[in-house]
């Protein structure tokens, strides 16, 4: 065995035999479903509670406007967020879920009739299927056939990162969306900590120092990748801080779209004003971190900004004015914090 499929034995190991609910999770990273916002917890009590309980993921990897889309869910697990996106996406959308690990699907695919009585749908519109999110190809997923592709502290797990995002960006349609949570860490794990299984299977060894993120989605063609949210992870086992205390760990999730983006933010005097139209989103939008869209205020945006909000599923909730035609510099967005940046506040990406 190579050392990436070890490393895949040891994962699938600690997934589908040692951890049997949340409850065994030696960290603070999985989402409490009291984190979830109103919505989002109204329905996922609608959601079977054996799938529940096989919840493993450390944030909320669902953004909105997606009816009708076809979603992919890669480190699906029992199906917790595929099946909530399923209820979202209505019987006229579709959500494919992946997973290596053999125990996680039969729980997600065990319940699939069940999902789509609850929801009122004829029939159920969720597929799941067994392999490895490097190897989409492998998968039968084709190219430019997803809409939206989803995972919740996942690609932490992966052997081959710059494999793994590859495979996204190919199979996500132009305009289409990454939307992710993960873990994340503040430097790059020491290599002898890399092999811990249990390291590993709590999402910490494998955590992407950011650094290493913001390269690895330039290499692919993705310049402007946008921060949603950020929070510590604690964690509570003391062993696993003797071993890896060092190093700080937060829960981040991201967006990245599928567009001609540039590496940083651009200036060409463009105006965006949200309609309100957004589902469970009447009176604001918010893109990322640092870009809130009151309903009916015009907002300047960079050029970036404006082919997010005009060239994707968004384009009919927001007006957008102004083209490339004319140029003024680069663009001062002034966030708090970037969508990906430097422990020590550089900006490593475009806003």
């Amino acid at each position: 065995m190579t050392v990436a499929e070890n490393t895949l034995e040891d994962i699938r190991h600690y997934y589908g035999t040692v951890l049997q609910s949340s409850g065994d999770l030696k960290t603070g990273a999985c989402c409490a479903p009291d984190a979830l916002p109103a919505d989002l917890r109204e329905l996922l009590r609608e959601v079977h509670p054996e799938v529940r309980e096989r919840f493993y993921g450390c944030g909320v990897p669902i953004p909105p406007a997606v009816e009708g889309l076809t979603v992919l869910d890669l480190g699906c697990g029992s199906g917790q967020d595929a099946y909530m996106l399923a209820k979202l996406v209505g019987e006229n959308g579709r959500v494919i879920g992946l997973d290596m690990t053999p125990e996680q699907l039969e729980v997600a695919r065990r319940h699939q009739e069940w999902h789509a009585e609850q929801f009122g749908f004829g029939h159920p519109n969720t597929e799941f299927l067994q392999g490895y999110m490097e190897d989409l190809t492998g998968a039968g997923i084709e190219d430019e056939s997803v809409d939206l592709v989803v995972s919740n502290c996942v690609f932490n797990l992966s052997p081959d990162k710059a494999r793994l995002f590859s495979q996204v960006f190919r199979v996500l349609k132009p305009g289409g969306e990454l939307y992710f949570s993960d873990v994340f860490s503040d430097r790059r794990i020491p290599s002898h900590l890399m092999d811990d299984p249990v390291l590993m299977g709590e999402c910490l060894a494998g955590a992407l120092y950011t650094e290493d993120f913001r390269r690895i989605l330039q290499d692919v063609g993705c310049a402007d990748v946008r921060q949603v949210s950020n929070s510590p992870v604690s964690l509570v086992d003391p062993e696993i801080e003797r071993k890896i205390g060092m190093v700080r760990f937060t829960s981040r999730t991201f967006r990245a779209f599928k567009l001609d983006l540039e590496d940083r933010c651009e200036d060409f005097g463009q105006l965006a004003t949200y309609r309100g139209t957004v589902p469970g989103h009447p009176h604001a939008f918010e893109l990322d971190d640092h870009h809130r869209f009151e309903t009916g205020r015009p907002v300047p945006v960079c050029g970036n900004t404006a082919l997010m909000l005009s060239a994707t599923r968004y384009a009919p909730h927001f007006q957008v004015q102004g083209d490339r035609s004319v140029h003024f510099g680069l663009f001062d967005c002034g966030p708090t914090e970037t969508a990906v940046q430097g422990e020590e506040g550089d900006s490593a990406a475009c806003c």
